[in-house]
């Protein structure tokens, strides 16, 4: 089969059609940008070598090749078709097959939190069984995907839950200058590896928790913990003292380090313990994880 390759010029004066007497690919179209994209075709890249190649695109029957604007067509058009007529009538593959490697689909969006400082990150599949924070890059060893997070200078913690991403930044970045970045690389790790982390146990001894502490546990656990994760944080138990009848909670994730949500939570809280629990609770105090 021998190929013959004619020029036509096109409307836009930079993109030359270079028509082709018999099909070379399989019914299929490719765009490339530069030479890195042209990986899987041998054609593309000997056309990138030519310094006033700007983007080719290969379909079944023609090649379009748009220019830099620093030749004139005239004077170049006919080196690049002997090119291509050279190399298809060598019976070199045009397109060669490249391994894909495999990945899991994964969108992510964004939500805004009450605290400026946050912004949560959310998949549309499970990311971790389980809730972590990550207050610095040395709490993160253990965990590849965090650890790379606080690869960003502007990353201050990390909390991490089910399906996720609680990030606080410093101040030096305004979110819509790291947003996108962020939210890319989620997106691709996520998509290229998976989490499977647990946090090794530590052994404590058993608190044997009274009536009212395992009361205020329950009713953290329905009716306030469902509320603050949907806005990227989370709220832990951490102790009931009896005399002074007075709980204690450790906020996580969005829920942290904002004096204005800490106050907001903590008085919510305080309200629904006081008015389920009557007389055994008089204040709540909130601490930052």
């Amino acid at each position: 089969m021998s190929y013959i390759v004619k020029v036509e010029r096109t409307q836009n004066k930079f993109i030359n059609k270079f028509e082709i007497n018999n099909f070379i690919t399989n019914h299929l179209s490719f765009e490339y940008n530069n030479i890195d994209d042209a990986k899987n075709s041998q054609l593309a890249q000997e056309l990138f070598y030519l310094p006033f190649v700007k983007k080719v695109y290969i379909t079944p029957s023609f090649i379009s090749i748009e220019r830099f604007n620093i030749v004139e067509w005239e004077d170049v058009e006919e080196e690049v078709k002997n090119l291509i007529e050279n190399y298809l009538n060598s019976e070199k593959e045009v397109i060669s097959e490249v391994k894909k490697e495999k990945n899991n689909p994964i969108s992510i969006y964004t939500e805004s939190t009450p605290n400026p400082s946050v912004l949560k990150f959310v998949s549309n599949k499970l990311i971790v069984d389980g809730s972590f924070e990550f207050n610095n890059i040395d709490e993160a060893q253990e965990m590849e995907f965090a650890k790379k997070l606080f690869e960003f200078s502007y990353v201050k913690s990390i909390y991490i839950s089910k399906n996720f991403v609680s990030i606080t930044k410093y101040d030096l970045k305004n979110w819509d200058e790291i947003t996108l970045e962020l939210r890319n690389f989620i997106k691709n790790y996520l998509e290229k590896n998976e989490i499977n982390f647990k946090r090794k146990k530590v052994e404590t001894e058993e608190i044997d928790l009274d009536e009212t502490s395992k009361k205020i546990i329950s009713i953290l656990d329905e009716y306030i913990k469902p509320a603050v994760s949907s806005d990227g944080g989370n709220i832990l138990f951490d102790s009931y003292d009896n005399d002074k009848k007075l709980v204690k909670v450790i906020l996580q994730g969005a829920c942290s380090g904002c004096p204005s949500s800490t106050v907001t939570l903590k008085n919510g809280i305080e309200n629904m313990l006081k008015e389920m629990l009557s007389d055994k609770v008089n204040s709540v105090e909130a601490i930052n994880g």
